[in-house]
């Protein structure tokens, strides 16, 4: 089927998500699949997701399976309106924390552990 996705993601395949492991934490990285490429600009700041592509290019997913993948990390990153959405499901921040660079919501969500 032409433009379809092979992988575990199953139907509703919609943003990529990678995991970065690193000694004693990960960091769990979270993109709308169609920002990727793409260079924004606003408040004084750049996202630029072409340049830093590798950082979230990892496996496509659902919101099921990013979901899950949640309580695994240390420090979460989250760009564009599905993931941002992926993280109030979860319950991970309030609105006030989520930055617009351009027309593109994005979210840092560290968790504090001893």
């Amino acid at each position: 089927m032409p433009g379809a996705h092979k992988g575990t993601g199953g139907p509703g395949i919609k943003m990529y998500m990678k995991l970065h492991e690193h000694e004693k934490h990960t960091i769990l990285a979270l993109c709308d699949s169609e920002l990727l490429g793409k260079k924004f600009k606003g408040s004084g700041m750049v996202l630029d997701l072409d340049a830093y592509a590798y950082f979230y290019k990892g496996k496509l997913v659902s919101e099921a399976e990013a979901l899950a993948a949640l309580p695994s990390a240390d420090s979460i990153n989250l760009v564009g309106k599905k993931a941002i959405a992926v993280g109030k499901k979860a319950k991970l921040f309030s609105d006030s924390a989520v930055l617009k660079i351009g027309s593109v919501p994005h979210v840092q969500v560290y968790k504090l552990r001893d």
